[in-house]
């Protein structure tokens, strides 16, 4: 997909990822992905990651079926709580003029360690070598694009049921590569 087709959207850390909003349920997010045209399915998890028993996966309306953009996770209370961009095909995230999807890891990460720096945070790296940052509910997976690897972000919320970040990464989503 090229990049200038590729739809736009912005982070708020623990609030949005584009149109979807923490906390809001399945119906909800499904109608703000099919404003952005997106389509999705709903499934129980294939193993339950501590309160997240729940995921959807969005792809464009015009994109082959197999084809994951977007996929959202939800709490066993039915909010919203994790959401995972595709490095090729999700949607461009951007959090104050720094683009998160699609990267190359090593020099997202530089940026990222530069931003939180910038504003008084402590860079962390998690114990698989991935930027992250509890402050900002974000760790930067990587993915595979042919011989290159891509950023993948994860993006989470969450108070009152996991303690870090890199707690809200599904099992599922460890084996993306």
């Amino acid at each position: 997909m090229n990049e200038s087709d590729r739809v736009q959207w912005h982070y708020t850390p623990f609030e949005s990822v584009g149109p979807l909003r923490f906390g809001m349920s399945h119906e909800e997010a499904g109608a703000a992905m099919e404003l952005q045209g997106f389509t999705g399915t709903v499934s129980s998890m294939h193993q339950r990651h501590g309160d997240l028993v729940l995921q959807a996966v969005f792809r464009e309306m015009t994109a082959p079926a197999y084809v994951r953009a977007v996929t959202v996770y939800y709490r066993e209370s039915g909010g919203l709580a994790c959401v995972v961009v595709d490095a090729l095909c999700g949607p461009l995230v951007s959090m104050d003029g720094m683009q998160l999807v699609g990267r190359v890891p090593s020099e997202l990460t530089d940026e990222f360690h530069d931003h939180q720096e910038g504003h008084g945070m402590s860079p962390m790296i998690s114990v698989e070598g991935d930027a992250a940052s509890d402050e900002l509910g974000i760790m930067v997976r990587a993915q595979r694009a042919g011989d290159i690897l891509l950023s993948r972000p994860v993006f989470a919320r969450f108070d009152g049921w996991a303690y870090t970040v890199h707690d809200c990464v599904p099992r599922d989503e460890w084996t993306v590569r």
